[in-house]
Parts: C-alpha cells; sequence; structure tokens
C-alpha cells in the first residue's frame, strides 16, 4: 500500500468503525477507546482488527495491539507500519 499520512489513515479507520459497528453516524476521534463504544466488545474488537489489517494491509503482532490505549495510538502504529514496508 502507499505511503498515508496520520489523516488519511484515521479517515479509513472511521469508515472501518463505521461498518464494523453498523453505525453511519458513529464519530471517532483520537481518544476514542473501548469504554467509548457500548458494542465494543470483544468479538467486535476481533473484527475491528481483522478489517483494518485486510483494508490497510498490515499485520499486528498480538502485544501490539493490547498496548493501544485509545484510536489515535492505532493510528500512530498504522503510519509506521504502512509507511516502514
Amino acid at each position: 500500500m502507499e505511503n498515508l499520512n496520520k489523516k488519511e489513515i484515521f479517515s479509513k479507520v472511521q469508515e472501518i468503525f463505521i461498518d464494523v459497528f453498523d453505525d453511519e453516524n458513529l464519530e471517532i476521534n483520537n481518544s476514542t477507546n473501548s469504554e467509548d463504544i457500548e458494542e465494543w466488545d470483544s468479538l467486535n474488537h476481533i473484527q475491528l482488527v481483522l478489517s483494518i489489517e485486510k483494508t490497510l494491509n498490515v499485520r499486528f503482532k498480538t502485544g501490539e495491539i493490547q498496548s493501544l490505549k485509545d484510536v489515535g495510538e492505532m493510528v500512530v502504529l498504522l503510519e509506521e507500519k504502512i509507511n516502514s514496508e
């Protein structure tokens, strides 16, 4: 995948959240975490991770996912992964 900036990555992640949680009005920001979205349970978390990996053509290591505190940290990690390949 071509290099993407944080804004482009965030936009794609926003689309994935809308799709996974099936909510057209869902808006995320850098501080959004699982406590902010009622439907964000372990099953949806796996779906979210898989969708991000497939859409952005990246692979997460288990430890990377567990250490993320919010969407902002996820976007930073994605930017590193996408732009380092």
